[in-house]
Protein backbone atom coordinates (compact mmCIF):
# COMPACT_ATOMS: atom_id res chain seq x y z
CA UNK A 1 0.00 0.00 0.00
CA UNK A 2 0.97 3.84 -0.37
CA UNK A 3 1.86 5.13 2.88
CA UNK A 4 1.01 8.71 1.92
CA UNK A 5 -2.46 8.16 0.88
CA UNK A 6 -3.11 4.71 4.12
CA UNK A 7 -2.23 8.05 6.54
CA UNK A 8 -4.88 10.14 4.48
CA UNK A 9 -7.05 8.13 4.76
CA UNK A 10 -6.48 7.29 8.58
CA UNK A 11 -6.64 11.15 9.29
CA UNK A 12 -10.03 11.19 7.43
CA UNK A 13 -11.55 8.52 9.63
CA UNK A 14 -10.35 10.33 12.75
CA UNK A 15 -12.22 13.58 11.93
CA UNK A 16 -15.15 11.29 11.08
CA UNK A 17 -15.12 9.39 14.15
CA UNK A 18 -13.79 11.73 17.26
CA UNK A 19 -13.90 14.97 15.31
CA UNK A 20 -15.76 17.25 14.48
CA UNK A 21 -12.34 18.89 14.85
CA UNK A 22 -8.85 18.03 15.75
CA UNK A 23 -5.47 20.14 15.35
CA UNK A 24 -2.34 18.95 13.78
CA UNK A 25 -1.04 17.70 17.27
CA UNK A 26 -3.92 15.52 18.22
CA UNK A 27 -4.10 14.51 14.43
CA UNK A 28 0.21 13.23 14.96
CA UNK A 29 -0.52 11.37 18.63
CA UNK A 30 -3.42 9.28 17.63
CA UNK A 31 -1.76 8.83 14.33
CA UNK A 32 1.88 8.17 15.43
CA UNK A 33 3.47 10.50 13.06
CA UNK A 34 4.88 13.81 12.35
CA UNK A 35 3.69 16.59 13.13
CA UNK A 36 5.13 17.74 9.58
CA UNK A 37 3.98 14.99 7.95
CA UNK A 38 0.82 15.13 9.43
CA UNK A 39 0.29 19.10 8.96
CA UNK A 40 1.39 18.51 4.70
CA UNK A 41 -1.07 15.75 4.61
CA UNK A 42 -4.08 17.99 5.99
CA UNK A 43 -2.85 21.10 3.62
CA UNK A 44 -3.03 18.21 1.39
CA UNK A 45 -6.66 17.10 1.63
CA UNK A 46 -7.40 20.83 2.28
CA UNK A 47 -6.54 21.82 -1.19
CA UNK A 48 -8.76 19.09 -2.00
CA UNK A 49 -11.76 19.97 -0.58
CA UNK A 50 -11.38 17.02 1.72
CA UNK A 51 -10.81 18.81 4.58
CA UNK A 52 -11.53 22.25 5.68
CA UNK A 53 -9.70 24.64 8.52
CA UNK A 54 -11.62 26.61 11.21
CA UNK A 55 -9.89 30.09 11.53
CA UNK A 56 -10.98 31.16 14.79
CA UNK A 57 -9.21 27.50 16.48
CA UNK A 58 -6.75 26.29 13.40
CA UNK A 59 -8.14 23.40 13.57
CA UNK A 60 -9.24 20.67 11.11
CA UNK A 61 -12.88 19.35 10.23
CA UNK A 62 -14.16 16.98 7.28
CA UNK A 63 -14.71 18.98 3.70
CA UNK A 64 -17.78 19.51 1.52
CA UNK A 65 -16.31 17.52 -1.34
CA UNK A 66 -16.87 14.65 0.58
CA UNK A 67 -20.37 15.17 0.45
CA UNK A 68 -20.17 14.99 -3.26
CA UNK A 69 -17.74 11.34 -2.98
CA UNK A 70 -20.88 9.71 -0.44
CA UNK A 71 -23.57 10.87 -2.81
CA UNK A 72 -21.02 9.61 -5.74
CA UNK A 73 -20.96 6.11 -4.30
CA UNK A 74 -24.84 6.04 -3.38
CA UNK A 75 -25.73 7.14 -7.03
CA UNK A 76 -23.84 4.10 -7.86
CA UNK A 77 -24.75 1.43 -5.53
CA UNK A 78 -27.19 -1.26 -6.96
CA UNK A 79 -28.17 -2.54 -4.06
CA UNK A 80 -30.27 0.75 -3.28
CA UNK A 81 -30.86 1.50 -6.49
CA UNK A 82 -32.59 -1.53 -6.86
CA UNK A 83 -34.01 -1.52 -3.17
CA UNK A 84 -36.65 1.52 -3.63
CA UNK A 85 -39.48 0.38 -4.88
CA UNK A 86 -39.07 -2.30 -2.56
CA UNK A 87 -38.09 -0.60 0.57
CA UNK A 88 -41.27 1.73 -0.02
CA UNK A 89 -43.78 -1.27 -0.79
CA UNK A 90 -42.45 -2.63 3.00
CA UNK A 91 -42.75 0.49 4.58
CA UNK A 92 -46.28 0.55 3.13
CA UNK A 93 -47.00 -2.92 3.90
CA UNK A 94 -45.67 -2.80 7.73
CA UNK A 95 -45.92 0.84 8.86
CA UNK A 96 -42.97 0.97 9.84
CA UNK A 97 -39.51 2.49 8.45
CA UNK A 98 -37.22 -0.01 6.27
CA UNK A 99 -33.57 0.66 6.45
CA UNK A 100 -30.96 -1.34 3.37
CA UNK A 101 -27.39 -1.73 4.67
CA UNK A 102 -24.29 -2.93 3.82
CA UNK A 103 -21.53 -4.26 5.29
CA UNK A 104 -18.16 -2.32 5.50
CA UNK A 105 -15.46 -3.82 7.92
CA UNK A 106 -17.37 -4.47 11.05
CA UNK A 107 -20.16 -1.84 10.75
CA UNK A 108 -23.07 -1.74 8.29
CA UNK A 109 -23.53 0.88 6.39
CA UNK A 110 -27.34 2.61 5.92
CA UNK A 111 -27.45 2.94 2.45
CA UNK A 112 -31.43 3.55 1.81
CA UNK A 113 -33.98 4.58 4.23
CA UNK A 114 -37.71 4.50 3.44
CA UNK A 115 -39.58 6.60 6.29
CA UNK A 116 -42.72 4.85 8.15
CA UNK A 117 -45.92 6.25 6.29
CA UNK A 118 -47.35 7.41 8.96
CA UNK A 119 -46.04 8.61 12.50
CA UNK A 120 -43.62 12.09 14.18
CA UNK A 121 -41.28 13.83 12.22
CA UNK A 122 -38.24 11.18 11.14
CA UNK A 123 -34.66 11.92 10.88
CA UNK A 124 -33.13 10.60 7.79
CA UNK A 125 -30.85 7.67 8.65
CA UNK A 126 -28.56 6.96 4.90
CA UNK A 127 -25.10 7.09 6.51
CA UNK A 128 -25.25 5.40 9.62
CA UNK A 129 -22.77 3.07 10.43
CA UNK A 130 -23.93 0.76 13.26
CA UNK A 131 -21.74 -2.42 14.63
CA UNK A 132 -22.90 -5.64 13.11
CA UNK A 133 -23.31 -7.28 15.90
CA UNK A 134 -25.76 -4.78 17.57
CA UNK A 135 -28.13 -4.76 14.82
CA UNK A 136 -30.70 -7.33 12.96
CA UNK A 137 -29.23 -5.48 9.73
CA UNK A 138 -25.30 -6.79 10.35
CA UNK A 139 -26.45 -10.19 11.69
CA UNK A 140 -28.54 -10.71 9.06
CA UNK A 141 -25.60 -9.99 6.39
CA UNK A 142 -22.98 -11.79 8.75
CA UNK A 143 -24.96 -14.69 8.86
CA UNK A 144 -24.61 -15.84 5.46
CA UNK A 145 -20.90 -14.05 4.82
CA UNK A 146 -18.33 -16.92 4.10
CA UNK A 147 -16.92 -18.55 7.31
CA UNK A 148 -13.66 -17.53 7.26
CA UNK A 149 -14.70 -13.81 7.18
CA UNK A 150 -17.49 -14.58 9.93
CA UNK A 151 -14.93 -16.44 12.30
CA UNK A 152 -13.25 -13.19 11.94
CA UNK A 153 -16.35 -10.93 12.71
CA UNK A 154 -17.04 -13.09 15.61
CA UNK A 155 -13.39 -12.97 17.18
CA UNK A 156 -13.70 -9.50 17.29
CA UNK A 157 -14.49 -7.71 20.91
CA UNK A 158 -18.08 -7.52 20.35
CA UNK A 159 -19.44 -3.44 19.97
CA UNK A 160 -21.59 -2.25 23.64
CA UNK A 161 -24.29 0.61 22.55
CA UNK A 162 -26.90 -0.62 25.60
CA UNK A 163 -27.10 -2.80 28.50
CA UNK A 164 -28.75 -5.08 25.76
CA UNK A 165 -25.84 -5.46 23.12
CA UNK A 166 -24.77 -9.20 23.17
CA UNK A 167 -21.58 -9.34 23.93
CA UNK A 168 -20.31 -12.97 24.48
CA UNK A 169 -19.44 -14.67 20.92
CA UNK A 170 -21.22 -17.69 21.32
CA UNK A 171 -24.67 -16.27 22.49
CA UNK A 172 -23.68 -14.16 18.48
CA UNK A 173 -22.92 -17.21 16.86
CA UNK A 174 -26.17 -19.20 18.40
CA UNK A 175 -28.35 -16.57 16.55
CA UNK A 176 -26.39 -16.34 13.52
CA UNK A 177 -27.40 -20.27 13.48
CA UNK A 178 -30.88 -18.83 13.85
CA UNK A 179 -30.68 -16.63 11.58
CA UNK A 180 -29.53 -19.46 8.84
CA UNK A 181 -32.28 -21.77 10.31
CA UNK A 182 -35.40 -18.56 9.96
CA UNK A 183 -33.57 -16.29 7.23
CA UNK A 184 -34.15 -13.48 9.33
CA UNK A 185 -32.52 -11.75 12.48
CA UNK A 186 -33.92 -9.85 15.21
CA UNK A 187 -32.64 -6.67 17.16
CA UNK A 188 -34.08 -6.23 20.50
CA UNK A 189 -33.03 -2.57 21.72
CA UNK A 190 -29.16 -3.54 20.93
CA UNK A 191 -28.48 -0.68 19.15
CA UNK A 192 -30.59 2.22 20.95
CA UNK A 193 -32.92 1.62 24.18
CA UNK A 194 -36.71 1.44 22.84
CA UNK A 195 -35.91 0.37 19.16
CA UNK A 196 -35.92 -2.88 17.57
CA UNK A 197 -35.26 -4.93 14.09
CA UNK A 198 -35.89 -7.29 12.08
CA UNK A 199 -34.18 -7.84 8.50
CA UNK A 200 -33.18 -10.62 6.18
CA UNK A 201 -30.11 -11.08 3.87
CA UNK A 202 -30.51 -9.61 0.47
CA UNK A 203 -28.04 -11.90 -2.53
CA UNK A 204 -27.05 -10.81 -5.62
CA UNK A 205 -26.70 -12.62 -9.18
CA UNK A 206 -23.56 -14.25 -7.86
CA UNK A 207 -25.58 -15.81 -5.09
CA UNK A 208 -23.44 -14.25 -2.36
CA UNK A 209 -24.98 -11.97 0.26
CA UNK A 210 -24.55 -8.11 -0.21
CA UNK A 211 -26.87 -6.67 2.24
CA UNK A 212 -29.43 -6.60 4.22
CA UNK A 213 -33.21 -5.01 4.37
CA UNK A 214 -35.31 -4.39 6.98
CA UNK A 215 -38.14 -2.74 9.47
CA UNK A 216 -36.88 -0.39 12.53
CA UNK A 217 -39.18 0.78 15.34
CA UNK A 218 -40.18 0.65 18.95
CA UNK A 219 -39.72 -2.51 20.35
CA UNK A 220 -43.42 -3.29 21.57
CA UNK A 221 -44.51 -2.80 18.20
CA UNK A 222 -42.04 -4.98 16.10
CA UNK A 223 -41.59 -7.57 18.93
CA UNK A 224 -45.10 -7.95 20.07
CA UNK A 225 -46.24 -11.64 19.90
CA UNK A 226 -49.13 -11.13 17.81
CA UNK A 227 -47.94 -9.27 14.84
CA UNK A 228 -43.74 -10.54 15.10
CA UNK A 229 -43.84 -13.34 12.78
CA UNK A 230 -46.29 -11.23 10.57
CA UNK A 231 -43.94 -8.84 10.32
CA UNK A 232 -40.75 -11.22 9.67
CA UNK A 233 -42.54 -12.87 7.11
CA UNK A 234 -42.80 -9.70 5.25
CA UNK A 235 -39.63 -8.82 5.52
CA UNK A 236 -38.55 -12.01 4.59
CA UNK A 237 -40.09 -12.04 1.11
CA UNK A 238 -39.50 -8.27 0.42
CA UNK A 239 -35.89 -9.55 0.92
CA UNK A 240 -36.33 -12.38 -1.57
CA UNK A 241 -37.93 -10.11 -3.90
CA UNK A 242 -34.65 -7.49 -3.95
CA UNK A 243 -32.62 -10.64 -4.52
CA UNK A 244 -34.18 -11.80 -7.55
CA UNK A 245 -34.37 -8.57 -8.51
CA UNK A 246 -30.53 -8.43 -8.48
CA UNK A 247 -30.62 -11.15 -10.50
CA UNK A 248 -29.99 -13.52 -7.31
CA UNK A 249 -30.40 -17.56 -8.44
CA UNK A 250 -33.09 -19.14 -6.74
CA UNK A 251 -31.61 -21.16 -3.32
CA UNK A 252 -29.14 -18.75 -2.97
CA UNK A 253 -29.58 -18.71 0.87
CA UNK A 254 -28.76 -22.52 1.02
CA UNK A 255 -25.94 -22.32 -1.12
CA UNK A 256 -24.18 -19.89 0.83
CA UNK A 257 -25.09 -21.45 4.24
CA UNK A 258 -22.48 -24.09 2.68
CA UNK A 259 -19.56 -21.39 1.79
Amino acid sequence: MVQAVQRAVQILRELASTGPRLGVTELADRLGVAKPTVHALLRTLEAEGLVVQDRDSSKYQLGPDLVQLGNAYLDTQELRTRSLTWADQLANRTNEAVWVAVLTGDHVLVVHHAFRPEGAVQILEVGASIPWSTCALGKAVVAFVPADERERLLAREPAVLTGASVTDPDELEGQLKEVLRTGYAIEDQESAIGDAGIASPVFDRSGEVVGALGIVGPVERLLDESARQELAVAVRETARNLSRDLGAPRGAAARSTMT
